[in-house]
């Protein structure tokens, strides 16, 4: 099995709150049920209209729909099936549709220290110039699902928040908070200097993920499909490794889809640290 490298662990001094740096993108649109039911459960997000048929209205949780007329400011107002489907064209918007203003980026300057030592914060995603919203959402849902304390994404080439990523997460980008950040490589730096384990997803690396060490405070850090991780990128990382696969794979199915990679990989962390915990 790989082994860490030792490093020094400050105890984390858990401050109290996040700041977040303000956003001055306009107001977006999110739509189909759950992203709608995920950001109006969010305090962090402000909302300004909700568009609902009546078929979308009776999809929202009882106790979600009785709220609504408490909220002054967002203005409920009914609409068409055919009036949504020209607001967001080609849409699976199912009946609703949120005008909303996007979130901030979270400063991970703010929590870096606290992290590693709270409990379910010592596992997080990183993408390096991963661009497709799709993909950023689909990883956003997967992180979610196992518990992951955040995903990191470059200030530039990265997808910015949009209604598409918001459904792709199904709901998680209101869940997982996004640190957006000038230098992945001197982040990763950060973050080890607090104890976490950076483990570069790398289809020719020598390791497995499965056969590495990743029961402590963890960072996954995945490149762009084709190209991989940049250079400094993966010069950074403590370990590179790649998904376990059988010798015989057909050649025409060389690698995964980035989202459907970062689902394994976070997959196996969950799994080896579970083995870990009732071993």
């Amino acid at each position: 099995m790989a082994k860490r490298k030792q490093r020094s662990h400050r105890p984390p001094d858990r401050k109290s709150g996040r700041t977040a740096r303000p956003s001055r993108r306009n107001l977006l649109w999110i739509y189909g049920l759950h992203p709608v039911v995920a950001a109006l459960e969010n305090p962090a997000r402000q909302g300004q209209r909700l568009l609902v048929t009546p078929e979308g209205m009776d999809r929202l949780p009882d106790a979600l729909r009785s709220d609504l007329a408490g909220r002054a400011s967002l203005s409920v107002e009914s609409a068409g099936r055919g009036d949504l489907d020209a607001l967001l064209p080609g849409a699976i918007h199912q009946g609703l549709a949120l005008q909303a203003s996007p979130l901030s980026s979270h400063d991970l300057d703010e929590v870096i220290d606290d992290l590693a030592g709270l409990p379910g914060g010592d596992l997080l995603i990183a993408l390096d110039h991963v661009t497709d919203p799709q993909n950023v959402g689909a990883i956003l849902r997967s992180a979610a699902f196992y518990g992951a304390a955040g995903m990191i994404l470059t200030d530039r080439h990265a997808p910015p928040e949009s209604g598409a990523l918001a459904k792709a997460a199904a709901g998680a980008v209101d869940m997982v908070p996004i640190y957006r950040v000038g230098n992945l490589a001197a982040t990763l730096r950060k973050l080890q200097s607090v104890g976490f384990w950076c483990v570069g997803l790398d289809g020719e690396a020598d390791i497995d993920l499965a056969d590495s060490d990743t029961s402590g405070p963890t960072v996954l850090v995945m490149g762009a499909e084709g190209d991989g991780m940049r250079r400094l990128t993966r010069e950074t990382c403590d370990l590179s490794a790649r998904l376990p696969r059988p010798p015989d794979r057909t050649p025409l199915m060389d690698s995964l889809n980035v989202s459907n990679a970062a689902a394994v990989a976070l997959g196996l962390v969950v799994q080896n640290r579970n083995r870990r915990n009732t071993g």
